[in-house]
């Protein structure tokens, strides 16, 4: 059962936006005085236009011509100033928005790789995926592109309602009035839009998991004819996606109409009303013309804001998605303890998953310094889980597993990995050198100590590589196969040098033979070392000191491979099976 992932709350979502601005607070401060002059700078064209009206309307004639041609001048420079200081905030944002971005990016990782590695295999593929490309992106694009634009508009929005309020209150009151019903229809999508756009979001992972888990899996979809299960899986997936975008999409079909009617009706209202007022005396025809301009202007702002919200509204969600990594579990504080030496000890230990029942039933087990054991037993019978508790990665439901008298999931991960090392059958391959594949494991490891690791493991393939160390792996330029691949997560394995080295059919991807000559090479550079061997083969049991058999969660045969054959129990049925008698 896969666990869900938080999503931040309003509060923390304002929290994170408040951190943001106070780690570049500088740019922002220009920013907003930049906005501010810019401002400022597009209200003084109206007023002059205004002047203008007036001068002509009050004494025609030459002198007025050059009134008008110095304030017509007049006007030229401050349009020239208004564009400059404008497209400088906006630069200044996207600055600031690009610096943010990376901020976000950065702890994002930081977070991920914080999560307890069993939280994260636990969580659906697709939904931390999603989070970490399209959530983050729509907020890097929001913060680079939306929330300059839309501070910028906002400003000059504020600064042209005050100004036609200044130059007549009642005029002004009468034209504003009439935004009442962008008010109305914004706050009508804003009670829904958050909402919508989770689920979106939401719909939008559950897609992403269905499509990744579909591909990754595909040979096996295809041997167990499971196509079209898989197919109607993603058709699911794809309609709730489809219903969940026709929602948004449908608040926006009522938000953009309404406000597209409303920016128009505060300039047809004062020219209506500033008409009566000038009729009457009440109002010059400058003050009528200015405020009249000014209204106009501000539908410019008003079109900004409306056309971004609904990405403002978008990206908020994605933020909160991004936040939510925030509230997922943290692993718990390792312990300042050092193991006394390197025997592993399990005792009485019982593991559910997700509260579920209990797969592993009081088990009892002792792992001497530089022992070998095999862990065999029916799929289902318990053994990965058992991996996964001795390496530290799940913490078991009662009782203790241990190293050295300290248990092994309190270790701290630096100290963890120098004690106990799981290798599982799942690898992966970066996006890199081969070289800097390996120096995963020890960051300091020399050439001569790369190529040594590599011949340990049998990896003959790596001196055929066309630049030797420094050849790229990746699809497309070198492409290693499943066991090719392995072998390089057995190399850094051997890098790791560590005291304990579990293997969860870690050799299951080598054919027969590679896989007997990589297992020895192992036996032989990890002498002195506890080795647990998980696994199916019990050709790999045969080379162990002792042999445990489990079954439904339980340990019910223990002993060496002499000693189990001779008691005829359920491993000597499983070696005559092995062997075809």
């Amino acid at each position: 059962m896969t666990a869900v992932l938080p999503v931040a709350g309003r509060a923390h979502v304002r929290r994170a936006a408040v951190r943001e601005i106070r780690a570049d607070r500088w740019t922002f401060a220009l920013m907003l005085a930049l906005n501010v002059l810019a401002a400022l700078a597009a209200l003084i064209a109206p007023w002059l236009v205004g002047l203008i009206v007036d001068t002509v309307q009050r004494s025609p004639g030459p002198a007025a011509v050059a009134s008008v041609d110095r304030t017509a001048l007049a006007i030229v420079v401050v349009t020239v100033v208004h564009i400059l200081l404008a497209r400088y905030s906006l630069y200044v944002g996207y600055r600031f928005g690009e610096g943010a971005a990376a901020r976000i990016r950065e702890r994002f990782l930081e977070r991920t790789l914080a999560l307890p590695a069993a939280t994260v295999e636990h969580t659906a593929t697709g939904d931390l995926a999603a989070r970490g490309t399209s959530d983050v992106t729509r907020v890097a694009s929001a913060l680079r592109n939306a929330i300059p634009e839309v501070f910028v508009a906002l400003t000059q929005g504020l600064f042209l309602i005050g100004a036609v309020l200044f130059i007549d209150p009642v005029l002004g009151a009468c034209g504003l009035a009439t935004l009442v019903t962008i008010v109305v229809a914004l706050r009508w999508y804003l009670r829904r839009a958050r909402t919508a756009y989770l689920a979106e979001g939401a719909s939008g992972s559950d897609l992403a998991e269905v499509l990744t888990s579909t591909a990754s899996g595909a040979r096996t979809v295809e041997a167990l004819r499971l196509q079209e299960r898989r197919i109607a899986a993603a058709e699911t997936a794809i309609e709730t996606a489809r219903g969940a975008r026709l929602r948004t999409l449908w608040l926006r079909t009522v938000l953009f109409p309404s406000v597209d009617v409303s920016a128009v009706l505060p300039l047809v209202g004062v020219l209506l009303i500033g008409g009566v007022f000038y009729q009457n005396g009440s109002v010059s025809l400058g003050t009528v013309v200015t405020a009249a301009l000014y209204l106009r202007q501000l539908s410019v702002p008003l079109d900004t804001i409306m056309l971004w919200v609904e990405e403002l509204q978008a990206s908020g969600a994605s933020f909160a998605r991004v936040e939510g990594l925030a509230a997922a579990p943290a692993a718990e504080r390792p312990t300042s303890a050092e193991p006394a030496d390197d025997r592993i000890l399990v005792r009485d230990v019982r593991y559910a998953y997700d509260h579920r029942g209990d797969v592993l039933h009081g088990l009892d087990l002792t792992v001497q310094p530089g022992e070998r054991l095999a862990v065999v037993g029916p799929s289902g019978a318990g053994k990965s889980t058992l991996g996964r508790l001795l390496a530290g990665l799940d913490r078991p439901r009662t009782g203790e597993v241990t190293v050295g008298g300290v248990p092994v999931a309190d270790l701290a991960p630096e100290l963890l990995r120098r004690q106990v090392v799981l290798l599982t059958q799942d690898h992966h391959v970066f996006r890199d050198t081969l070289r800097h594949n390996l120096l995963l494991a020890r960051a300091g490891a020399t050439d001569a100590e790369l190529h040594a690791a590599l011949e340990t493991v049998s990896a003959d393939w790596a001196r055929e590589l066309p630049e030797g160390l420094d050849t790229v792996l990746s699809p497309d330029t070198h492409k290693l196969n499943g066991g090719q691949a392995q072998q390089l997560s057995l190399a850094r394995v051997v890098l790791a040098d560590p005291h304990t080295l579990i293997l969860d059919e870690a050799t299951a991807l080598l054919d027969p033979a590679t896989a007997r000559n990589t297992e020895r090479a192992l036996a032989a550079v990890l002498e002195g070392r506890s080795v647990i061997a998980i696994a199916h083969r019990l050709q790999t049991a045969h080379d162990a000191e002792r042999i445990a058999v489990m079954d439904e969660g339980r340990i019910i045969e223990l002993g060496s491979h002499g000693e189990l054959l001779a008691r005829g129990g359920t491993y000597a049925n499983l070696w005559r099976s092995w062997h075809g008698d």
